[in-house]
């Protein structure tokens, strides 16, 4: 599994425009080989602005690299940098692959061995 996060600093006031964004987009994510699940989410407040992220679920690295290859990745960020400005600077990009997953049922697994040379 690979999980893909941005983190967003939305300014003060802007936070519920922010979020019409996202809230009334139109997704293909679901489209995409290898797409698990996505989150938008809603962060603490610091000292300027909100904190939100936005959070996608992969099968694998490969499947997120090829979505952002796609047509459907060049739609869903076509007006991305457009319109009212909403956050400050750029969105910070933070890619994970998964290592262990613990279920609710208590089972467990090894995605990928831990052992990985730095």
């Amino acid at each position: 599994m690979f999980i893909a996060m941005n983190r967003f600093k939305v300014e003060f006031g802007s936070e519920k425009d922010f979020e019409h964004v996202w809230l009334s987009r139109e997704s293909h994510l679901h489209k995409e080989p290898g797409f698990v699940a996505f989150h938008l989410l809603r962060g603490p407040v610091r000292e300027d602005h909100a904190l939100y992220s936005s959070h996608t679920i992969w099968r694998s690295y490969a499947d997120f690299e090829a979505w952002t290859k796609s047509e459907s990745f060049r739609k869903a960020h076509a007006g991305a940098g457009g319109g009212k400005k909403l956050f400050m600077g750029h969105p910070e990009f933070e890619g994970f692959q998964v290592l262990q997953e613990v279920q609710s049922d208590g089972t467990a697994r090894v995605l990928q061995s831990a052992d990985v040379a730095a």
